[in-house]
C-alpha cells in the first residue's frame, strides 16, 4: 500500500495562495488515482480535486473551480494542489488521498495524516 504525507499547509489572508503537496512512497506511484479531500470542523469531508493516473484527466469541485488547480509529477512520486483566491471558508484539514478507477468513478483507500490549512479573514 502506499504511503502519503502532505506539506505546504499554513495561516495565509484571504486572497492569498498556498500549495499543497502530496509524497507518495514506492514505485507504482502511476499505478494510482490521486484525489485531495478536506474537511472542517462540524462538516463532512468533501472532495476538492482528483487526478487521472497519467495527469491527463483532472477534476475540481464546483467549490473550488477556478481557484484551485491539482496536478502531478509521476517522476517525483507527487501531486499539487495550487490554491488561489483562498477564502474563509476554505480552512479546513486537507488530505490527500490515492485510488482507483471503479465502476462508480474513482475509488480511495490510502490516505495521508492530513496538513492544516486556515484562512484569516
Amino acid at each position: 500500500q502506499v504511503q502519503l504525507v502532505e506539506s505546504g499547509g499554513g495561516l495565509v489572508q484571504a486572497g492569498g495562495s498556498l500549495r499543497l503537496s502530496c509524497a507518495a512512497s514506492g514505485r507504482t506511484f502511476t499505478s494510482y488515482v490521486m484525489g485531495w479531500f478536506r474537511q472542517a470542523p462540524g462538516k463532512e469531508r468533501e472532495r476538492v480535486a482528483a487526478i487521472s493516473q497519467s495527469g491527463g484527466s483532472t477534476s475540481h469541485a464546483d467549490s473550488v473551480k477556478g481557484r484551485f488547480t491539482i496536478s502531478r509529477d509521476n517522476a517525483k512520486n507527487t501531486v499539487y494542489l495550487q490554491m488561489n483566491s483562498l477564502k474563509p471558508e476554505d480552512t479546513a484539514v486537507y488530505y490527500c488521498a490515492a485510488g482507483y478507477p471503479g465502476r462508480r468513478g474513482y475509488e480511495f483507500n490510502s490516505w495521508g495524516q492530513g496538513t492544516q490549512v486556515t484562512v484569516s479573514s
